[in-house]
């Protein structure tokens, strides 16, 4: 089972280099990944320490950062409403 975890693992980042390269993609995606990663962190930080929401406190880990970098703001609010509801 590791065995083909692995070679998943292998294939996928030879066929994601492929495509970089092939496509003149460049390296630009990443730092704005890198951003709007950063920029998700602030967010989160922001609505823990801000006193805007009282007794919330949403923990930063890649879970939390992700949904918040694939969502954008609306993602702050799902985990505040999360973090109120459970």
């Amino acid at each position: 089972m590791k065995l083909i975890m692995m070679s998943v693992f292998v294939i996928s980042i030879v066929l994601l280099l492929f495509i970089v390269f092939k496509k003149k993609l460049g390296f630009k995606w990443l730092s704005i990944l890198g951003i709007h990663m950063v920029l998700a962190a602030v967010g989160i930080y922001g609505v823990n320490f801000s006193g805007i929401i009282p007794n919330i406190y949403i923990p930063l880990n890649p879970v939390t950062i992700g949904t918040v970098v694939l969502l954008g703001l609306p993602g702050v609010a799902l985990l505040a409403g999360l973090k109120m509801t459970l």
